[in-house]
């Protein structure tokens, strides 16, 4: 049995490198998010969840064009958020950016993760194919949880723009990592979100 969660970064959003929260997504978003519809155009997915903001309702909304067997339901477990806040084992490089985020947000961060994980991470019988949209840090909080790292880990696995990564669950035994922030879809100008370009 395979019981399978491909997560899904949104796609490019239109003027984010000038701090605009959210929007629409720009001319190589909607590229990104047509070249991921492609790539999963083949999955039987049983149910699509995308977060309620409006760089992941419009990638979602793309992808239904290919995919359109299914429904894509919005969750706000799946909305933009900080999951964990400044620990005695964080890493001092990761210091200056969560010390300026206010406590009340990291508590809801927490809380919104410890959700999205109950939900999503449990196993079930028969084989499942689900689908999230979603953004960078919950994608690195579902991969840091998986693999039991420390809890800033997340802030280290960073996700490319309609990169893919799918985990595996399974009854009686942990889930399981099998791909993560896959761009083969891509091209390498469309390999957008990371810290550094992505050529290969």
């Amino acid at each position: 049995m395979a019981h399978l969660l491909y997560l899904v970064r949104h796609g490019e959003q239109l003027d984010a490198e000038h701090g605009v929260e959210d929007g629409r997504l720009s001319g190589r978003g909607v590229r990104q998010a047509h070249a991921i519809a492609q790539r999963l155009s083949g999955v039987a997915f049983d149910q699509a969840w995308t977060s309620p903001l409006q760089r992941a309702t419009e990638t979602a909304a793309i992808m239904q064009e290919r995919l359109p067997a299914v429904e894509f339901q919005k969750s706000a477990l799946l909305l933009d958020c900080i999951p964990s806040g400044l620990e005695e084992d964080t890493p001092l490089g990761f210091h200056g950016f969560l010390k300026a985020v206010r406590p009340a947000e990291v508590e809801a961060g927490s809380a919104q993760m410890q959700d999205a994980v109950a939900h999503w991470l449990r196993p079930s019988r028969g084989d499942v194919n689900e689908l999230l949209v979603t953004h960078n840090f919950v994608i690195g909080w579902f991969v840091r949880e998986v693999m039991q790292s420390p809890n800033w880990q997340w802030m280290a696995l960073n996700q490319a723009n309609c990169g893919l990564t799918i985990i595996r669950r399974r009854t009686g035994k942990p889930p399981q990592l099998l791909v993560h922030n896959d761009l083969g879809h891509l091209p390498p100008e469309d390999r957008t979100g990371l810290p550094l370009p992505q050529p290969f």
